[in-house]
C-alpha cells in the first residue's frame, strides 16, 4: 500500500507541500460555507427576525468565542495597522452583510452568490489595478472577461428598480470582500486576530444602533427555532469557522488564488438552492453560472504562483 500511494502521490498532488495542501482543504471547507451563507442571507428576507437581529448573531457569536484570545493578540493587530483594520472591518463586518442582505431581499441566492464570491477576481484585480497599477496577465485578463460576461449574461435581463438596486448592492458588497481578501494579507493578522477584528466592531456598532433605537429588532417577537438557522450559519459557520479557514487559505495560497478558487460558490450555492429554498435557476441564469465558472478556472491557473 505505502508503495503504491507513492507512486499516485506526484499524480494526485503533483506540487503541492504539505502547506498548500491543508490551504486547499481550507478554501474547500470555505466555499461550502459561503454557498450556505448566500442561502441563509437569502432566507433572511421574509424571517421572524429583523435585519438587526441577524447581524447581532452574526457579530455576538465570534465575539464571545474569541475574545478570551484578544489580549494574546493586541500586538498583533497594533501591527496591522488602523487602516488595515478598519478595511478588515468594513469588508467582512457590518457594512459588507448590510450590502449582501439588501441584495439577497431584492433577487435570489444564485444571485448573491454569483455577484459577490463569483465576481471577486474582478474586484481583487480592480483594486489592484487602483492602488499599485498591476495588470493581469494575458490569460487573467481573457479570465476577466469571462466571469464579466457570465455576470452580465445574469442581470441582463433584469428590470425593475428594486431588482437593479439590489445587483448593485451585490456588486458593491463584491468589491467590500476584495478589500478585505487583500488587507488580510497585507496585515499579518492570524484567523484568530482577524475574526476579532471583524466581530467586535461590528457588534459594538450594532449594539449602539439597537441601544439608540436606529435600527428595529423583533427581539422577543421570535422563537429560538426560528433563530437557529441563523445562529448556526451565520453566527457559527461563516463567522467562526470561515472567517479562520479563509485567513488560513490566504495565508498558505494568497489572495489571488484564494478569490478564484472562492468563486465556485455560485454553481454549488445555486444547486443548494434548488431543494432548499426551491428556487430553480433558469436556463440564463445556469449558462451564467458556467461562464463565470470557465472564468474561475482561467483564474486561477492564471494566479498560479501568486503569494
Amino acid at each position: 500500500m505505502s508503495v503504491l500511494t507513492a507512486s499516485f502521490r506526484p499524480i494526485l498532488l503533483p506540487s503541492l507541500g504539505a502547506g498548500q495542501a491543508m490551504g486547499y482543504l481550507a478554501m474547500t471547507a470555505t466555499v461550502f460555507v459561503w454557498a450556505a451563507f448566500a442561502l441563509s442571507t437569502r432566507m433572511s428576507d421574509g424571517a421572524a427576525l429583523a435585519f438587526a437581529d441577524i447581524a447581532l448573531i452574526r457579530s455576538l457569536v465570534p465575539t464571545l468565542v474569541f475574545l478570551p484570545f484578544l489580549p494574546a493578540r493586541m500586538g498583533m493587530i497594533r501591527r496591522a495597522g488602523l487602516r488595515n483594520c478598519a478595511i478588515i472591518a468594513v469588508g467582512a463586518g457590518l457594512p459588507f452583510f448590510w450590502l449582501a442582505v439588501a441584495g439577497a431581499a431584492a433577487t435570489s441566492a444564485a444571485h448573491v452568490a454569483a455577484l459577490v464570491a463569483g465576481t471577486v477576481p474582478v474586484s481583487v484585480a480592480l483594486l489592484l489595478w487602483l492602488r499599485h497599477g498591476e495588470r493581469p496577465s494575458a490569460l487573467g485578463s481573457l479570465a476577466l472577461v469571462l466571469i464579466l460576461g457570465g455576470v452580465a449574461l445574469m442581470v441582463g435581463p433584469i428590470s425593475g428598480q428594486a431588482v437593479i438596486g439590489g445587483v448593485a448592492a451585490l456588486l458593491l458588497a463584491s468589491l467590500c470582500w476584495g478589500a478585505f481578501t487583500l488587507a488580510v494579507k497585507r496585515s499579518g493578522l492570524d484567523p484568530l486576530g482577524c475574526a476579532l477584528v471583524i466581530s467586535l466592531p461590528s457588534t459594538v456598532a450594532i449594539g449602539v444602533l439597537l441601544a439608540t433605537g436606529l435600527a428595529p429588532t423583533h427581539w422577543g417577537a421570535f422563537t429560538l427555532a426560528e433563530a437557529m438557522p441563523f445562529i448556526l450559519v451565520q453566527g457559527i459557520l461563516v463567522s467562526v469557522l470561515a472567517v479562520a479557514t479563509y485567513a488560513f487559505a490566504i495565508a498558505r495560497l494568497g489572495s489571488a488564488r484564494c478569490a478564484a478558487l472562492g468563486s465556485a460558490t455560485p454553481a454549488l450555492a445555486a444547486l443548494m438552492a434548488i431543494p432548499v429554498l426551491q428556487e430553480q435557476p433558469d436556463l440564463g441564469t445556469w449558462i451564467a453560472i458556467c461562464v463565470i465558472c470557465i472564468g474561475v478556472a482561467l483564474s486561477a491557473r492564471a494566479s498560479r504562483g501568486v503569494v
